[in-house]
């Protein structure tokens, strides 16, 4: 279900930091026009630890509301609290969504029998696949591969997004978890080597700007095509590093600002870029033949 790419949408503010509902149902129809294999509403690039929990909801219903079943949805449900998570997860599943994205507590450190017994909880309470994501730059912590192979054993934990950014890591959760155990790149750079490896796709931050090509790529690769998709990947990796030229999603927002999609407007500690890393976002889209070709109101 989760195969391919997938993107990890922004969630568009109006000048006044409230939630842009018009600006995003474009930018889901976009994906999905453009061919995107999943959506994934709510997760960091999503601010969601800045969203009310109606306003999560909310992002949530519109996602499901305009992929009309055409796409999968995996929506964001994770946190340092495991019953609030649950809470959480049980209002997303009434809402239709595909699958559950699940991020590991952060800030508290749990050890890995902590993260073990925190997922089965969570699959315990709920009949939603699951995704576990592990990102241990942003929560302090990492499921380790031995962990994320008990964790497999569960029915509905039925894959990984891997956002360690280390392969050799990635390599050995391949080789412990089962073939038929989903194991996804939390980062559009590594997109080629971790499916080189056995993984299925990418939980995508530069899809936003350019979801049909990402999608390309991550096809190209489990076609086992990599001639092609290394050409792709040498023509877009000056756009997926420039989106992390500050603390994602800072950077891919004003990308999406210069390109006419979204006002790029952040909740704090959020804020715009630096005047220097603008223009250095500007001359990366601006080579890639990316202003001009939309707008807001498209």
């Amino acid at each position: 279900m989760f195969t391919g790419c997938g993107t990890a949408l922004v969630t568009p503010f109006h000048a006044d930091l409230s939630l842009d509902e018009p600006a995003l149902r474009r930018l889901v129809r976009r994906q999905i026009d453009a061919g995107i294999n999943f959506l994934v509403p709510c997760g960091t690039t999503g601010e969601s630890p800045t969203l009310t929990r109606a306003e999560h909801l909310r992002v949530i219903e519109i996602t499901v509301e305009e992929a009309k079943g055409k796409v999968p949805v995996l929506g964001g449900a994770g946190g340092y609290n495991t019953h609030e998570v649950i809470e959480l997860a049980h209002e997303l599943e009434r809402l239709g969504v595909s699958g559950i994205l699940s991020v590991t507590p952060y800030y508290n450190k749990p050890t890995q029998e902590g993260l073990y017994q925190h997922y089965k909880a969570i699959a315990g309470a709920i009949r939603l696949p699951i995704i576990v994501y592990s990102v241990q730059g942003r929560t302090g912590v990492n499921v380790e591969p031995a962990t994320l192979a008990r964790l497999a054993a569960i029915p509905n934990i039925i894959g990984v997004k891997e956002a360690s950014g280390n392969i050799s890591q990635m390599a050995s959760v391949i080789h412990q978890v089962p073939p038929e155990f989903t194991v996804l790149s939390g980062d559009d750079a590594i997109t080629l080597p971790l499916i080189a490896l056995g993984g299925r796709g990418i939980v995508s931050v530069v899809s936003n700007e350019i979801p049909a090509e990402m999608t390309e790529l991550a096809r190209l690769c489990l076609a086992g095509d990599f001639e092609k998709a290394r050409a792709l990947q040498r023509r877009w990796l000056p756009l997926m590093e420039v989106n992390f030229v500050e603390s994602n999603p800072i950077p891919v927002k004003a990308a999406l600002g210069l390109m006419g999609l979204l006002e790029p407007n952040y909740r704090l500690p959020m804020v715009p870029p630096k005047p220097e890393n603008l223009a250095r976002i500007e001359k990366v889209l601006a080579a890639a033949g990316l202003l001009g070709r939309v707008n807001v109101a498209g």
